[in-house]
C-alpha cells in the first residue's frame, strides 16, 4: 500500500493533503467546541472602544504590536502579568500579533495616559526618542465611523451573542442612544486631551479618530 502511495504522485498528494485536514481539524476543534469564560469584571467593547479597535486592526497596529504576554520573567518584568485567555473572551478577532516591532500593547491603558496617548499619535519620538512608529495626524483630523461601530456593536450582540445590555454592560439600544453614550464617553477622554479643536469638534458632535484610539488602548488595563 505505502509503495502504491509512494510511486503514484495523485496518490501521495492525496495522502499529504488527509494528514493536514485532520491535524488542521485536530487543531482548531477545541476553538469551536470549548466556550472560553471572561475574567471576573471582564465586560464586552463599548461602541467607542470597538471603533477605536476597528481603526487598530484597519491601521494594521498588530503588525508591529503583539496583544499576548507569555508566561516569562523577562516578559512580565516588562509588560506585567501574563495573558490568560478569559481576558480575550469578547475579542472578534483576536490581535495577539506575530512580532514585535513595537511593545506589547496587552496592558498599555495600565501604563499610560490619555495625554501621553495624544502626544504619542501626534509626534511618536517626542515621548519615545527614537521610535521608529509614524506619526498618525490624521487621527486628529478624521471622524470616527459611529455607523459602523454601531453595526458592529448589533452584530457581537445578536450573533455572536455577547451579553451586551446585561446588568452592568454596555447597552446596545438605538442608533440615537448609542451615539449619545459615545459621545459622553468620548468627553470623559477629551477632558483630558490638551487640543482644543477636538474638545470643538466634539461639541459639534464628531468624535475624533484619536479619540476612539486612545478609548480602546485606555481599555488595555
Amino acid at each position: 500500500m505505502f509503495k502504491f502511495i509512494e510511486t503514484h504522485p495523485f496518490s501521495i498528494a492525496a495522502a499529504i493533503f488527509s494528514v493536514i485536514i485532520i491535524g488542521g481539524l485536530v487543531e482548531v476543534w477545541p476553538a469551536f467546541t470549548q466556550n472560553t469564560r471572561p475574567m471576573e469584571g471582564l465586560k464586552p467593547y463599548s461602541a467607542l472602544e470597538l471603533a477605536g479597535r476597528q481603526i487598530y486592526i484597519r491601521e494594521g497596529c498588530n503588525n508591529c504590536h503583539s496583544q499576548l504576554i507569555r508566561p516569562f520573567k523577562n516578559e512580565t518584568d516588562r509588560y506585567g502579568a501574563y495573558s490568560k485567555s478569559g481576558e480575550y473572551a469578547y475579542d472578534r478577532p483576536f490581535l495577539w500579533g506575530s512580532r514585535r516591532i513595537g511593545p506589547d500593547l496587552f496592558r498599555v491603558g495600565a501604563v499610560r495616559t490619555t495625554d501621553w496617548h495624544e502626544a504619542h499619535f501626534r509626534d511618536a519620538q517626542s515621548t519615545s526618542p527614537g521610535s521608529v512608529m509614524p506619526n498618525f495626524t490624521w487621527f486628529f483630523e478624521d471622524n470616527t465611523d459611529i455607523d459602523t461601530a454601531y453595526a458592529e456593536l448589533i452584530t457581537l450582540k445578536q450573533v455572536f451573542n455577547l451579553p451586551y445590555d446585561s446588568e452592568g454592560m454596555p447597552k446596545t439600544g438605538t442608533y440615537d442612544e448609542v451615539k449619545k453614550a459615545m459621545l459622553d464617553e468620548a468627553a470623559l477622554i477629551t477632558a483630558d486631551m490638551k487640543s482644543a479643536d477636538i474638545k470643538t469638534s466634539l461639541e459639534q458632535g464628531n468624535i475624533k479618530e484619536v479619540v476612539a484610539m486612545i478609548a480602546y488602548l485606555n481599555r488595555l488595563k
